[in-house]
């Protein structure tokens, strides 16, 4: 059991630290708002993580997957709300300040988008069913709790690699200050992250 844990953290780290969707949009959101709102971000993407668990803990994902309508309507649903979260920054100040004054989200409200950004990614889902299963250390024994181990050391990796992130990111931010012109670059990188994220979502 413990050797496979350890197998399974080094292999959870390795695709944390790969770049994607999440630890990107984790680290604009902390190079724009800030450590603490990119951890409120990276809270958020990984409590979703509890529902895949349990989903694929009691067979509900392979269900859901082998449906194909059901499937791609949650991928039309997670790309419609990328999407408008894409068309909101759009819409949002031409130049995005950095400074500690400027008017941010609320932790909650980033923790909820990132919530709704991991649920709403099937191939979040798909990631499941294909990485867990090949982890456990007892396929005749309780299967469900193996699961939720392995899902808790899974979300406990994630969220140290992607706060380091934030951190990392927090503190570049200040040192951006000097370059007023970077506001409209995060801008349109927030957009261009949302978008790639929808487009990743939709693409088989």
């Amino acid at each position: 059991m413990i050797e496979t844990l350890i197998s399974f953290s080094i292999a959870t780290l390795a695709l944390a630290i790969s770049p994607g969707p999440d630890n990107i949009y984790v680290l604009t959101q902390s190079l724009v708002n800030g450590t603490k709102s990119g951890i409120a971000t990276t809270a958020g993407l990984i409590s979703g993580c509890i529902v895949h668990t349990t989903l694929l803990a009691f067979g509900i994902s392979a269900i859901i997957t082998a449906s194909e309508e059901i499937f791609y309507g949650i991928k039309i649903l997670g790309a419609c709300y990328l999407l408008y979260l894409a068309y909101t920054v759009y819409k949002s100040d031409e130049h995005i300040s950095l400074a500690e004054n400027a008017p941010k989200k609320s932790y909650s409200q980033l923790f909820k988008t990132g919530v709704i950004m991991n649920l709403v990614n099937p191939k979040v889902m798909i990631f499941f069913l294909a990485f867990f299963p090949g982890f456990l250390w007892d396929k005749e024994g309780n299967t469900i709790a193996q699961f939720y181990i392995l899902g808790i050391t899974f979300m406990i990796v994630s969220f140290i690699t992607f706060s380091s992130i934030a951190l990392a990111a927090g503190r570049i931010s200040s040192l951006l200050l000097e370059w007023k012109s970077m506001g409209v670059v995060l801008k349109w990188v927030q957009i261009l992250v949302f978008v790639g994220i929808a487009i990743f979502i939709l693409v088989p």
